[in-house]
């Protein structure tokens, strides 16, 4: 932390999973980057008042609050509005921050509904303050390097991209949960694991999606227990997979399942380019494998890049000595760290999502479904 760097006081909407990551992160990022504004963990707002009490001690909130409205307000004393909740409650909240002149930092996909996204986008357009979505694997140093290394030219024109992401903890047995709600939700594994490998498909290439071509949207388990232990009906998708193709003209395949079994985080991207390709596996996240097809066909052949050396690699200098792994929490540190910079002048490492980013792959998300649904390809321009 520089000395001179000027309080940026945060609150945090969210206290489960997402909210334990961007705690995590909020706490992190000052300790372990030279930044140019110091995040102050002012508040964390939950519905659960019961809970919220632990876990504000836990995770180092100064305060907490079951009052949303209040600490979006313009009189709260908050710079930036951080929204972990699940996905109909993206909206609310954001648009209220925006609208008082503070920065607002929001997790994917964007909303529920693409006309939600929509409203959020055109609510930032107009406003003073930054917007900030957490497409959190853009800064795997791994992923940061692959979107360096296209850019630079080094696999040629983009060809072919192809981005899965499988699971496997979405069987029968797991009991009813907000995800697994299509109000709450907005849809199911393609929302959740679709959104994040369109995302980077988007910036690794810096490219946009034209056209889905084909679609299949299927759910295979229909109810599940709820916690009065009634049976309630399971209205997200399970498996989504489409083809599509990119505006420079590369065709893509994108595949989403939270029941492959086997598959615990299997989060995949590779770009096929007319001079290399380069592939990324989260389950080895800190590796980006890269060909470059101009070598001699003699010793050509996919090269295993550890992405830990500092000199080289993006973000490594802030952790560990090289192959000193990192995990998946510092995607969401380096993000804060990216946060931090751009909202104190300077360039982040990689290009950070704000909410008109995160509207196209929005948009992309909504026009797999619609060919899904009309068993016919989608112009992306019509969604727009």
């Amino acid at each position: 932390m520089t000395q001179d760097a000027t309080p940026l006081q945060v609150a945090l909407i969210g206290q489960r999973f997402m909210g334990r990551a961007h705690s995590n992160a909020w706490r992190q990022a000052p300790r372990f980057f030279d930044l140019p504004v110091d995040p102050r963990q002012h508040t964390v707002v939950g519905r659960d008042a019961a809970s919220l009490e632990e876990f504000r001690e836990r995770w180092g909130w100064q305060h907490a609050s079951t009052d949303w409205a209040a600490v979006c307000a313009a009189d709260s004393g908050i710079d930036l509005v951080d929204i972990g909740t699940p996905n109909d409650v993206h909206e609310g909240p954001a648009v209220a921050a925006l609208e008082a002149g503070k920065h607002v930092a929001c997790e994917k996909p964007l909303s529920a509904t693409l006309d939600a996204a929509r409203r959020m986008r055109d609510a930032a357009a107009a406003a003073a303050g930054k917007t900030f979505v957490w497409f959190n694997y853009r800064r795997c140093p791994a992923v940061a390097l692959m979107h360096e290394l296209v850019r630079e030219g080094r696999i040629g024109e983009v060809l072919h991209v192809r981005g899965t992401y499988l699971q496997s903890w979405g069987g029968p047995d797991v009991p009813m949960l907000w995800r697994f709600d299509k109000e709450r939700a907005g849809s199911g594994a393609h929302g959740d694991l679709n959104a994040h490998i369109v995302d980077m498909a988007r910036f690794v290439t810096g490219e946009e999606v034209a056209r889905v071509h084909g679609a299949i949207e299927k759910t295979f388990v229909t109810e599940r227990r709820a916690a009065d232990g009634s049976m309630a009906a399971s209205t997200v998708d399970d498996v989504v997979s489409f083809l599509a193709t990119f505006s420079g003209g590369a065709t893509a395949s994108f595949e989403a399942s939270r029941l492959a079994q086997g598959h615990l985080n299997r989060n995949t991207l590779e770009i096929n380019g007319t001079k290399g390709s380069v592939r990324f596996d989260f389950e080895d996240m800190n590796v980006l494998e890269f060909v470059d097809a101009t070598e001699s066909g003699r010793t050509r052949g996919w090269r295993r890049i550890m992405c830990t050396d500092a000199e080289h690699h993006p973000y490594a200098a802030a952790w560990w000595p090289d192959a000193h792994v990192i995990g998946y929490e510092h995607g969401f540190t380096n993000m804060v760290a990216d946060i931090c910079v751009a909202l104190g002048g300077g360039t982040p490492r990689v290009p950070l999502p704000d909410f008109a980013d995160a509207f196209e792959t929005q948009v992309v998300l909504e026009g797999a479904l619609e060919a899904a649904r009309r068993g016919a390809a989608v112009d992306l321009a019509e969604l727009r």
